[in-house]
């Protein structure tokens, strides 16, 4: 069925529709042997505040954005590859239920879906897509990833010389290298961490900057470690805190998922786990 000419037709469709979603902003999807797996609405645990975003799920990719107009207009894309994605299963927390974490070599981020059985799905998906990639293509697991950023509202002072009290003077920071919410004072090194960046010097709190340098001084020039949790959508060094104004979130999208057996698009109501995704 997925070799079916009606089958390939429909999968470019799909795909075409989900890359005139994201407009002129967005990179081109559509390439040979690349089928959309799945889609649905998940929330993003930023630095300041969780917002709502679509999620693609292709055979090779992971493609995430801003919700516009829901079904019709994303923004801000993100493409990741499945080599580089880790993920990990994260008990409930009080604010954030049916949780897991993303990690991936530049940046590593929460997400929520709005059911057990819709968090299950994705990492069933993911996990499933991932292993039938690496058995069909010479593609290798990235083996750094990003820790997660810690948000800014679970400090309210330095975490590193724990005196300095965040607030309209102090602003909050991020370490690029353990995610520790750090003053100004704290965090004035900078060092390049390869799997984030290769060549831009990033912020780093003083601890890993001394940790970093005696590290180079035994192997004679590794970096180290590895942060960093948003993109371009999150603000590189310590804004203003920002409110979760109501409504921002919007309302969850039930995923859809691709049947392989059938090569039909089925809602999570009679979601079936996935059995095997094609080889490319």
């Amino acid at each position: 069925m997925m070799d079916h000419p009606i089958f390939e037709r429909e999968n470019q469709e799909r795909v075409q529709a989900v890359e005139n979603s994201f407009h002129q902003a967005g990179k081109p999807l559509s390439k040979p042997g690349r089928i959309l797996i799945g889609e649905g609405t998940v929330l993003k645990q930023g630095r300041k505040k969780i917002q709502q975003k679509i999620f693609f799920l292709f055979t090779d990719i992971l493609v995430y954005g801003s919700v516009v107009v829901p079904g019709r207009w994303y923004k801000k894309q993100k493409i990741i590859p499945l080599e580089d994605i880790e993920l990990e299963d994260l008990e409930d927390s009080d604010i954030f239920k049916h949780q897991w974490l993303i990690r991936t070599p530049s940046k590593s981020f929460f997400v929520s879906a709005p059911s057990y059985e819709e968090k299950k799905a994705w990492i069933e998906h993911i996990n499933e897509c991932q292993s039938s990639l690496m058995q069909a293509t010479s593609r290798k697991p990235s083996k750094k990833f990003a820790v997660s950023w810690i948000p800014d509202p679970a400090a309210c002072k330095c975490m590193r010389c724990l005196s300095t009290k965040f607030g309209g003077v102090n602003r909050r920071h991020h370490c690029r290298n353990c995610g520790f919410l750090v003053c100004n004072s704290c965090s004035k090194q900078r060092a390049v961490i390869d799997h984030i960046h290769p060549t831009k010097k990033l912020r780093i709190c003083s601890f890993c900057y001394k940790n970093i340098n005696e590290e180079k001084v035994r192997d004679r020039g590794g970096s180290a470690g590895k942060s960093s949790s948003e993109e371009e959508e999150l603000c590189p060094s310590g804004e203003e805190n920002e409110k979760v104004e109501e409504g921002e979130i919007g309302v969850y999208s039930p995923s859809n998922w691709l049947d392989t057996k059938n090569g039909t698009w089925e809602r999570l109501s009679i979601y079936d786990y996935p059995k095997s995704i094609p080889s490319q």
